[in-house]
């Protein structure tokens, strides 16, 4: 069962970090990523709303930021394949004393293409 796991948190917190601090931040992330690594699949981190573009799909317009204006933004993902929701969780919970602040948001994944290819017994939502 596949999940992804959103990581939310305030930029401007997180871009205050000095290079010290946001290091030590991806080594204590990196722990738990060795400890789940057969659990992982893509893992990612976005670079911050201000490299953001949005097509404003019902005015077809492109404007530079991100859509919503929020305190926490989404700073990254990670894909999980674990066998329950609790392990899905529990990855989270590892992840949350790592990088205490924000918030991780857990949601199944109905599509996942691997390699660009569809599968064609994916679940529907």
């Amino acid at each position: 069962m596949r999940y992804t796991i959103l990581c939310y948190h305030n930029e401007e917190i997180t871009s205050s970090w000095t290079v010290e601090e946001d290091a030590e931040v991806i080594e204590r992330l990196k722990a738990v990523n060795r400890k789940w690594a057969k659990n992982f699949e893509p893992i990612v981190r976005l670079m911050p709303t201000t490299a953001a573009t949005t097509l404003r799909k019902s005015e077809n317009i492109v404007t530079d930021g991100p859509f919503a204006e929020t305190k926490e933004q989404l700073l990254g993902f990670y894909v999980v394949n674990v066998d329950s929701y609790e392990e899905a969780v529990q990855i989270a919970r590892e992840m949350a004393e790592a990088n205490p602040g924000g918030a991780y948001e857990l949601r199944p994944i109905a599509l996942y293409y691997p390699n660009g290819e569809a599968i064609e017994d994916a679940p529907t939502p």
